[in-house]
């Protein structure tokens, strides 16, 4: 079912979308809602990014709400939306087919998993690893919605890159995103099972991102209903201890990336320690741990050590 076409038995409030608003009856509105359930951000969220009222233009309602403000769509769907998330436990983000993430706002929908706010840190971390040369050639494993391997595509706009997914469902959305980005020409899609795709350039890729599957399977059965029933296991679900996918991408390092090429991975919040070995039991070198903005030991980088180049062919 297409966005903003549900409709509600009772709507609180008729307007039409860019009629003018007193901020008492937004407010009043907003209050009588959340009052059926739910997180008061979650609903601001609803607000700011389909109502197109921001976060502190509505802080600035609470201070003067006799101020009037115009809402991008109606009250009756921005209703509709919330009480189906409420009924449904479907995500917000898959009911409005969109995610800002960074600076980007991407589509998204389901069967493709929604773009975490920690995963951000990883296009600064791969930043970081290369200040001091972009990589010619690189790759994002498991691109899901194409959000890493897009900002990416636009920190380093004169290198070439690979977006990887073994579900084709991804690799749509990915295409779709790619369509408002602005990178097309500089991202290619591969369908397939992490290094497998790109095999005709191992030994050329100069940085590896990976957002793989690493919730261990017992952890996934306990996820809150909004993730478990409606965000696909096969981009959450890591296997029994959570590193089914993390050993399959550690493991073939050595051989697909370039001579001192860089390898990112994000994994699960308890899961450092073992990464670390994993990474170093591979031969890779300069093994670092890299903490979230909550200080949690969430990434993992290293490199291949420096030798002779595996013979590929050129992007």
């Amino acid at each position: 079912m297409p966005p903003f076409e549900f409709r509600t038995s009772e709507a609180l409030v008729q307007h039409s979308p860019l009629e003018p608003l007193r901020g008492t009856k937004l407010l009043s509105w907003r209050q009588h809602l959340l009052n059926h359930g739910g997180n008061a951000a979650d609903f601001d969220w609803l607000l700011d990014i389909i109502g197109g009222l921001s976060w502190s233009d509505l802080q600035y309602l609470r201070l003067f709400p006799e101020r009037s403000v115009a809402l991008k769509v109606s009250l009756e769907q921005l209703e509709d939306l919330w009480l189906r998330s409420l009924r449904t436990q479907e995500p917000l983000q898959y009911l409005a087919r969109v995610c800002p993430w960074r600076d980007l706002t991407l589509s998204v929908a389901p069967g493709v998993l929604i773009p975490r706010q920690e995963t951000e840190l990883l296009v600064d971390l791969a930043d970081s690893l290369s200040r001091h040369c972009a990589p010619k050639i690189w790759a994002d494993l498991g691109s899901g919605s194409g959000c890493l391997a897009i900002a990416l595509a636009h920190l380093w706009p004169s290198s070439r890159g690979f977006a990887v997914d073994v579900s084709p469902e991804a690799l749509r959305q990915t295409a779709s995103n790619l369509e408002t980005s602005g990178v097309q020409d500089q991202l290619r899609l591969l369908e397939g099972s992490w290094w497998s795709p790109l095999e005709p350039w191992w030994g050329q890729l100069h940085l590896v991102v990976a957002n793989p599957p690493y919730i261990p399977t017992d952890d996934w059965a306990r996820l809150e209903p909004r993730v478990r029933n409606h965000e696909p296991p096969l981009a959450l679900d890591g296997g029994p201890d959570g590193l089914r996918c993390l050993r399959t991408i550690i493991a073939g390092a050595s051989m697909a990336l370039a001579p001192g090429g860089q390898l990112l991975l994000e994994h699960h919040h308890d899961q450092s320690e073992a990464v670390q070995a994993l990474l170093r039991n591979a031969g890779l070198e300069e093994v670092i741990s890299h903490s979230d903005l909550e200080g949690t030991l969430r990434f993992a980088s290293a490199c291949r050590p420096v030798g002779n180049a595996h013979n590929g062919n050129s992007l």
